[in-house]
């Protein structure tokens, strides 16, 4: 008879690992507390606009590298589109100058020999001091490793980390920064091309992989939300789902890839990151102008990125905790007021908008943050862990998420 592995939690990170595990050795059931899936990463019809809206802003790299075979795995890699080279326009609302961050395939930086590629106000030889970053102490905040002004940190290192990290970057953990240069611009423009999904985050990413998982026998439980788990000696031996409990056989495991804060109240014992950092997303209906970038960077503004998407123009604001009590419509029209001076658009009238503001979006990526993610094994050998906030060696990212799921299938798979 084939093994049990429960999932718990259908985000990426549950249902990466659900598809690793979707074989005839297993049998596979995944369990959700709420209606849907996806977890952060999920889109959904919003009346205020009156289209369907992602609930945030997903960026991925092609260095990517555990996202596209995700994405290849469930059949949706052609949904997501870009730039056919690593190219990032930006635009200073300060002072108007807009630039092209243009990035050579290979891993020698020629591009930062090239005055049209860089960073305006730069030079070759300022971009040495990125090399500080590669190899950030663990004990370390990203302020410690290097100066935290300039042209270079303001128009490049800032907007990446700010990005990446989703925190203050000299409050940032100098590791992690580290891990973000290295399969970025230390890797070349191969590695850096900027992905969007097209059709939306649930039609690319999410129901994909569910009609994968069904296709293959996974069953798939929503509303299902796990209350408890009885332990005895080194093993899970029963799950609590309220009216329904679970027992495991002897060769049956439990992927737990739920927030933090709900492992914590799950296992006793575990440490995981209790500190978190908001993002806020401003969506607006409007048809992008021609020659709209599909991604903006936004210098000297609230907003930090535009992503432009059919009858829509999105923003993303990172660290937005500074945010989270400023009235909506003031915040709409603060935020829609730099979008159309960037994009070139009427300031007047505001088009339909929508806010949404995730209070805990990620574990705030500081050095004490970092240190207190635990790896995928626990005290117990059929129990494992799985989610963008685990050791993964990257910020609370995609690719983190789908890393964190890939590994702990890998350790559910070992004899």
């Amino acid at each position: 008879m084939p093994r049990t592995v429960h999932i718990i939690g259908a985000g990426l990170a549950g249902l990466s690992a659900a598809v690793r595990l979707a074989t005839p050795d297993n049998r596979v059931v995944v369990h959700e507390a709420t209606a849907f899936a996806g977890g952060r990463c999920r889109s959904y019809h919003d009346a205020s606009v009156g289209m369907t809206i992602d609930n945030g802003n997903h960026l991925l790299l092609s260095g990517n590298h555990a996202a596209l075979a995700f994405l290849h795995a469930i059949g949706s890699e052609h949904r997501l589109i870009g730039p056919p080279a690593a190219e990032f326009p930006f635009v200073d609302l300060k002072n108007g100058a807009r630039w092209t961050l243009r990035f050579n395939d290979g891993r020698l930086p020629l591009w930062i020999f090239d005055s049209t590629r860089r960073v305006p106000g730069t030079r070759a030889l300022n971009y040495l001091s990125m090399a500080r970053l590669l190899w950030g102490r663990p004990d370390k905040a990203v302020g410690e490793t290097i100066a935290c002004k300039g042209a270079l940190y303001s128009g490049l290192i800032e907007p990446l980390l700010l990005a990446a990290l989703n925190i203050d970057p000299p409050q940032g953990s100098a590791k992690l920064a580290a891990a973000v240069i290295r399969e970025t611009l230390a890797a070349g423009g191969r590695a850096c091309r900027p992905l969007i999904a097209r059709d939306g985050l649930a039609p690319t990413l999410i129901e994909p992989a569910l009609d994968y998982l069904r296709g293959r026998g996974v069953q798939i439980r929503f509303e299902h939300q796990l209350r408890g788990m009885r332990f005895e000696g080194q093993r899970v031996q029963t799950l609590n789902f309220g009216d329904e409990t679970v027992a495991l056989g002897d060769a049956d495991a439990v992927i737990l890839a739920v927030p933090p804060y709900a492992a914590v109240s799950l296992v006793q014992g575990i440490t995981v990151p209790n500190e978190f950092r908001a993002i806020v997303n401003a969506h607006f209906r409007i048809e992008p102008p021609a020659g709209q970038p599909p991604i903006l960077g936004v210098i000297n503004g609230t907003t930090q990125w535009i992503f432009a998407f059919p009858g829509r123009l999105s923003v993303t604001v990172s660290a937005g905790d500074r945010l989270l009590d400023t009235p909506r419509e003031e915040l709409a029209r603060a935020i829609w007021a730099e979008v159309a001076q960037a994009s070139a658009l009427p300031a007047e009238p505001l088009p339909p908008w929508q806010i949404v503001r995730e209070r805990r979006a990620t574990f705030a990526a500081t050095p004490a943050q970092d240190q207190r993610r635990p790896g995928p094994q626990t005290a117990w050998r059929n129990l494992l862990l799985a989610g963008d906030w685990t050791n993964t060696g990257l910020p609370a990212t995609i690719e983190g998420a789908i890393r964190s799921g890939n590994r702990a299938a890998k350790l559910v798979s070992r004899p």
